[in-house]
This record gives C-alpha cells, structure tokens and sequence, in this order.
C-alpha cells in the first residue's frame, strides 16, 4: 500500500538562498529581507514561479539572498526589465527591491510610468534618505540641511515624497512601513501582494552607518505611540498610547489637524475614518509629518497592464510565422508598405 507523504509547508528559511548576507552590521535591510521571507512563507509562494528584481544600491543586493529567480539589473531600470518579466509571462510573481536614490532620481521616469500602466508587481522603496552604497551622499529623500559629501555646506534641494511620487503618477495601491516594524510590515506586503497591479510599498529603514537615527522622532519606542497613527479601511483615525488622540478635517482649510478627544469638546464622532479609496485622503494623510500615517493609505483596484495587453492579444489577428518572419526579414533592403 502507498502512502502519501503530505508536503511540508514552507518555511521563512526556504526562501532564504545560501549567500552571505553582505549588508553593513545593524543595517535595515536586514529587518526587510526577514519581512518579506516570512510573507513568502506565509502566503506560500512558489520559488519557481517567483522572481526578484533589482537596481543599483544596497537594497539591491536583495535578489543574491531570496532563493527564488532573480535579476539584478542596472540603475534605475529594475521597473523597466521588471515590466518585461511580467509581460512575458504574467504567471509570475514579480517582486522589485529599489531605494529611494535608484527609484528617484535615475529611475524616477521608469518608476512613473510602471506605476501609471499598473503593472501586476511588488516595488518596495527602501527609504534611508541618503546615497548609502557610494558612501553617504544625499539623495532625492535628503531633508534640507543634510550634510553629505555632495552638500557638505547642508543639502538646499525640497525632497521628494516617495508616496506623493507615487499618488501623483496614478498608483493603485500606496502604502508605508518600518523596517523594524516587523509585524505590520508583512501584513502591508501580504496585502501588497493580495492587490492586483502596481502595489507601492515605502518602507522607512534605517542606515546606520551614513544616515542614523534619521526617522527616529517617530520610530523610537518611547515616541512611536504618539508620532505614528496606523490606518486601517473603515476604522477612525486614532493614536497615541490612550488611543485617546486623532485626526479630523478642518472644511474651512481642506487640512487634517491633530485633536484630543475630551478636549474643546472633541468627541471620537469627529475623529475621520480611514477611507483607503479615496485618494485625496491619501495625499493628505501622506503629508503629515507628525504623527506619520502607516499602513495602506490608497488602495483602489483597476486593471493592470499585463491583464489588458493579454486580453487585447487574444482578440488581434494571428501574426507571421517564424518562417513567414524570416522570409520577410531576408527579401531585401526594399520594402514595400500596402494598406
């Protein structure tokens, strides 16, 4: 008699390759590449139906320790060869690993416009404000006043929003995270991944080296209760270590302000719900500075590029065959156009 074996599930350690981890000590990208293994994990990806795709940077050494397929391409352009992945065989999960000086600068026409066409892939941003693998120059996340060795004097430069970036390009899917944040940073990429097109994840993560401490005013335990507010779809907008804090609009400004509950007469019914649909919610939740909304900020589904060029394949006329292309190709240098 045969006995079937269940199969065993997989583990955060399966899809973790054997390469040494080569990230300064005390990095972030530690913390990430541990979220993402274990969101692997616990939605049971298949390494053979799984790639990883990179730029230039730290973040980008990503693809050398997933054992899944991968490529590490040049800067700026893991969105371009990640849309070719996608179309080619859009039966893969395709995931990108960028940081904000690759995604932003260089790579910010690809980045647009894989997010406007809504191609069915995972981008995390990995955000540490500063150029951390060419040695701590700053970066298109740079606050003003940074000091680097391209601005030594204080950087002058008005940063780029990463998820303003992406709002403003037409993503479907914008949402925010902690590297150290381990728990809600895989629930965000479960929910990355659930979405069907363009999922834009920034993630806050630490250089320890050139750039540390840059997030700590809402990162650090003994602050984060009161400078972080986590956003869920249909729950009110409430933080602080009571949850006794919260936003509301103010209609005469068209602005979120920070309120008390119990004070100048505020109750919890004029604190606003999260509404994950609407985008001018989301553009205003992601200009706070304090406290910073994390989690899925927007979040309004539509087709994705692969699915409607797929679709759209289907209902075209059968093209030449190879041989038919090859006689084509080999006529000469003349050709001539008809119809």
């Amino acid at each position: 008699m045969n006995v079937v074996s269940p199969i065993k599930p997989l583990t955060a350690k399966d899809y973790a390759s054997d390469q040494e981890v080569r990230w300064c000590p005390g990095c972030g990208d530690y913390a990430v590449l541990k979220a993402v293994q274990k969101t692997l994990a616990d939605i049971a990806a298949d390494p053979a139906r799984t790639v990883f795709v990179s730029g230039i940077g730290c973040s980008s050494r990503f693809p050398y320790y997933m054992s899944t397929y991968g490529f590490h391409t040049i800067h700026g352009r893991a969105p371009a060869v990640a849309t070719g992945v996608k179309l080619a065989n859009p039966d893969l999960d395709v995931w990108i690993a960028t940081g904000d000086g690759d995604a932003l600068s260089i790579g910010g026409n690809h980045l647009l416009h894989l997010l406007r066409r809504n191609v069915d892939v995972q981008l995390l941003l990995f955000n540490n404000e500063i150029y951390g693998l060419t040695k701590g120059q700053y970066s298109p996340t740079s606050r003003p006043g940074t000091r680097s060795p391209s601005s030594p004097g204080g950087s002058v430069e008005r940063p780029v929003s990463p998820v303003l970036f992406a709002l403003g390009a037409g993503a479907r899917f914008v949402a925010r995270s902690i590297d150290t944040a381990q728990k809600h940073l895989v629930e965000v990429l479960k929910q990355a991944h659930a979405h069907r097109g363009a999922s834009f994840v920034e993630i806050f993560q630490n250089c320890i080296v050139y750039n540390d401490e840059v997030f700590a005013a809402f990162t650090e335990k003994q602050v984060s209760a009161d400078a972080q507010v986590h956003v869920e779809h249909g729950k009110p907008l409430l933080f602080g270590a009571d949850r006794r804090k919260g936003i509301r609009l103010v209609p005469s400004r068209l602005e979120l302000e920070t309120v008390r509950i119990g004070e100048d007469g505020v109750t919890e019914a004029d604190i606003l719900v999260h509404d994950r649909t609407n985008r001018t919610l989301a553009t205003m939740l992601a200009t706070m500075t304090l406290p910073v909304a994390l989690g899925v900020l927007y979040c309004d589904p539509a087709e994705s590029l692969d699915a409607a060029m797929h679709a759209a394949a289907g209902e075209r006329p059968a093209g030449p065959t190879a041989s038919e292309l090859d006689a084509l190709l080999r006529r000469g240098d003349t050709w001539t156009v008809a119809g």
